[in-house]
C-alpha cells in the first residue's frame, strides 16, 4: 500500500512555470507506477502524465506535451511534474495518483489517490 502527498500548487501568470511534488510512503514506492490527473471547475478529471516505476516509460496527455516533463526519484519517493509555459487553461486541481500497474491509467483502474492540489494560471 501507499500513500501520496501532492505539493507544489499556486498561481502563476501565464507563460510561467511551476514544478508539483507527490511524496509517497512505503517501503515498496518504487514498485509503483505514478501520474498525475487534473480537475478544472466544471469538468470532469482528466489524466495528464504517468511515468512507469523505474522511469523510463512515460506518457503525457496532448495538451501538455512538449510542455510538462514527469519525472520520479525512487530514493526519496517522490515524483515530479514540471510544467513549463502555462496556460490559463491548465488552471485545476492537480492530482497524484500511484497504482502498481502502468496500463490503470489509461483506464478506470487507479487504486491510490493524493487529496490535490490546486494550480491556477492567470492571463
Amino acid at each position: 500500500q501507499v500513500q501520496v502527498v501532492e505539493s507544489g500548487g499556486g498561481l502563476v501568470q501565464a507563460g510561467g512555470s511551476l514544478r508539483l511534488s507527490c511524496a509517497a510512503s512505503g517501503r515498496t514506492f518504487s514498485r509503483y507506477a505514478l501520474g498525475w490527473f487534473r480537475q478544472a471547475p466544471g469538468k470532469e478529471r482528466e489524466f495528464v502524465a504517468a511515468i512507469n516505476w523505474s522511469g523510463n516509460r512515460t506518457n503525457y496527455a496532448d495538451s501538455v506535451k512538449g510542455r510538462f516533463t514527469i519525472s520520479r526519484d525512487n530514493a526519496k519517493n517522490t515524483m515530479y511534474l514540471q510544467m513549463n509555459t502555462l496556460k490559463p487553461e491548465d488552471t485545476a486541481v492537480y492530482y497524484c495518483a500511484a497504482d502498481l500497474y502502468y496500463d490503470d491509467f489509461f483506464s478506470d483502474g487507479i487504486n491510490y489517490w493524493g487529496k490535490g492540489t490546486l494550480v491556477t494560471v492567470s492571463s
